[in-house]
């Protein structure tokens, strides 16, 4: 009984100087770690190259026909055909679609044959036109030797007038029949749509049986795009519409082919904005040609408007640039200062950048290709030695 409390003592004195052992290894890790890192790193440098870059504003936007039509019936019924399908490359003039013309044509037939009868009426009244004018010319005659009665006379003149004035209202009625036949003919000729432009079918809205009700509103049966050339309708930010013109130069990528970049010049920017999420967007309009159709309505694209671009210049990366030295500003550019590698060590230098993009900045003074700069954040382990930038004028 008593060798177990023995053995439970001696297992105590083991674990004890154990721990102390560990927690004095982690101490000492811990102290040589922060003791590396506020050791200075090694130097970080960057060569200045030779390259292009542009100052752009990017916005989203989507693909959308230039020119496109929707095309409806004027005329209410049944939809009796449709000859195309989405897809189909359709010209001016081509048959689309047929609507049963069947009332519209009774409707015609129904006007013709009054207009027949109204003629027909037209032609009795001039007969009774020239029986009353022969009556009332004999009675003027016979008014002189008191043959007939002055009563006889008037009332052969009142019959001729009557006459005449029906005969007006026969050819005001026959007028009015001919323009509801043209009206019913021409209706029956909106029985059958045709293609207002050339261009290909994008939208199918209408389908064979399907009863139209053209007293509202113009029903759409499809619409017609012309495809070879598109328009991005770009959503650019309030803080950046200022700085797009028409005529401007912008590029844009899909993101099918994110490598691949679209030409095109700003159209228009359109002077309503669109409120999206209590932000204020602006549509710039950017046309682009699509003859090889590889552009698709209601893509998504990423556009690029090109404020200005520099070829063949120094680069420097923006994260290499020092102090900004406004006083040595000169014209297209901005003075900063930097740090660069020379055979005697780090000297400073005032560089002007003029065109940059988010990353590097065109040199157009003070670094040549072939330069090598410090990058700020890397100190050189000789930093209590290093030259001071000069002080600021």
């Amino acid at each position: 009984m008593e060798a177990a409390p023995r053995r439970a003592r001696r297992a105590k004195w083991w674990i004890l100087p154990l721990l102390a052992a560990i927690g004095g290894g982690a101490y000492w890790y811990q102290q040589k770690s922060a003791s590396e890192a506020s050791a200075p790193g090694p130097e970080s440098f960057v060569t200045i190259a030779q390259g292009t870059v542009e100052e752009v504003v990017t916005a989203q936007g989507k693909l959308e026909p230039r020119e496109y039509v929707d095309v409806g019936a004027q005329v209410s019924g049944q939809v009796k055909r449709i000859h195309v399908e989405i897809g189909d490359v359709v010209k001016k003039g081509q048959l689309l679609a047929e609507i049963d013309p069947r009332v519209y044509e009774a409707r015609v037939q129904a006007n013709e044959a009054r207009l027949r009868t109204l003629r027909a009426q037209l032609a009795e009244q001039q007969a009774q036109i020239r029986l009353a004018d022969r009556i009332y010319s004999r009675n003027k005659r016979l008014i002189a030797e008191q043959a007939v009665s002055q009563e006889a006379l008037e009332d052969s003149e009142t019959n001729w007038r009557v006459a005449q004035a029906r005969a007006d209202s026969l050819r005001a009625q026959i007028e009015e029949a001919e323009s509801t036949l043209d009206g019913d003919r021409t209706n029956l000729t909106f029985t059958k749509i045709f293609a207002p432009m050339d261009g290909t079918v994008v939208l199918q809205s209408a389908q064979e049986g399907q009863t139209l009700n053209a007293v509202q509103q113009a029903p759409v049966i499809v619409q017609l795009a012309n495809l070879d050339r598109m328009t991005v309708r770009a959503q650019v930010a309030e803080a950046d519409v200022m700085r797009i013109t028409p005529g401007q130069s912008a590029y844009f990528t899909t993101l099918g082919a994110m490598d691949d970049r679209w030409q095109g010049e700003v159209r228009q920017v359109l002077p309503s904005p669109e409120v999206i999420n209590e932000v204020v967007l602006y549509n710039a309009l950017l046309d682009v040609d699509n003859r090889d159709r590889r552009l698709m309505t209601g893509m998504s694209v990423q556009v690029f408007f090109v404020l200005g671009r520099a070829e063949d210049k120094p680069l420097v990366p923006l994260a290499a640039l020092g102090e900004r030295v406004p006083d040595a500003d000169q014209a297209g550019g901005e003075a900063h200062r930097v740090q660069v590698k020379t055979a005697t060590g780090m000297a400073p230098r005032v560089v002007q950048v003029g065109i940059r993009n988010r990353r590097v900045g065109a040199v157009l003074e003070g670094l040549e290709v072939g330069d090598e700069v410090l990058l700020p954040g890397a100190m050189p382990a000789a930093a209590a030695g290093m030259p001071k930038f000069p002080p600021r004028l």
